[in-house]
């Protein structure tokens, strides 16, 4: 499960979607949200350290900006906006935990969800300019891939799928996008994952537990992996398209609804 984490959570392809249909078809259970949530602790620690110096740099510019204007160059504003585009997901996973934890895990939910929502990455990758640079961002920018970003609550969608879909519809780099997506993940999945470690012992809804030696071992694997897989992607990204994830989602949510409708699996 650990594994299915790191490989799959930058990637366009959902982390929880495939977490939920892995556990279900060789473990016959559900892992549950809260599992899923402590997991991406190790994934993000891989983002803090693949990223360190990007974030101590913005950091270190937007505390500066903060007592000098003069400092408010690039670094400062890109602060600025993942604050601002961490807001939507936090509020709405807050309202929806609920809804998060049982309603949307449902297979037939997450099976067309792979299918429907590739055809969004698809159409960004059509018709993005891919021709805006960071400089170029604006505080628009950072609400809209924010509230895109919200749609990784349901399983399925994929939380760097939507933000790197809502910055190619803004025109932003590929990589850019990318980047920009996976900083602005940081302060929500760290919130989620620590929200949600009580539960992950204890599910609130029916499902597996987990140990607290599980976790961390799970937490480790899922570092090592996700660091090895956020480099790949986005030296990926500087010479592919998105279209090959594209296909893989169609084949993966279509397999899943043929295990779905032949009994294989089930859908809860």
């Amino acid at each position: 499960m650990a594994v299915v984490q790191g490989l799959t959570e930058f990637l366009p392809v959902s982390s929880s979607g495939h977490l939920a249909i892995v556990s279900r078809v060789f473990f016959a259970g559900d892992a549950g949200a809260s599992f899923t949530a402590v997991t991406q602790l190790g994934t993000e620690a891989a983002v803090l350290v693949y990223f360190a110096r990007d974030i101590v740099r913005i950091v270190t510019a937007w505390c500066r900006g903060l007592l000098v204007a003069e400092h408010r160059g690039t670094d400062y504003r890109l602060g600025w906006y993942v604050i601002i585009g961490t807001i939507p997901i936090c509020v709405l996973g807050l309202f929806f935990k609920d809804v998060i934890r049982s309603g949307v895990r449902n297979l037939w939910v997450i099976a067309v969800a792979l299918v429907v929502f590739s055809a969004v990455i698809a159409l960004a990758e059509r018709i993005g300019r891919q021709s805006r640079e960071v400089n170029e961002l604006t505080w628009r920018d950072a609400i809209v891939v924010g509230i895109a970003q919200t749609l990784a609550l349901v399983p399925g969608v994929s939380r760097s799928g939507s933000t790197i879909s809502a910055g190619l519809f803004l025109g932003l780099e590929r990589e850019l996008a990318a980047r920009f997506g996976f900083l602005l993940a940081i302060p929500a999945v760290f919130a989620s994952g620590l929200f949600s470690l009580p539960d992950a012992f204890r599910p609130v809804s029916e499902g597996m537990s987990a140990t607290g030696a599980q976790l961390g071992v799970a937490i480790a694997i899922a570092f090592v992996v996700g660091l090895a897989a956020v480099a790949w992607f986005l030296r990926f990204l500087l010479r592919h398209s998105m279209y090959w994830f594209v296909g893989y989602r169609v084949a993966a949510g279509t397999a899943v609804l043929v295990l779905l409708a032949t009994g294989v699996v089930s859908a809860v």
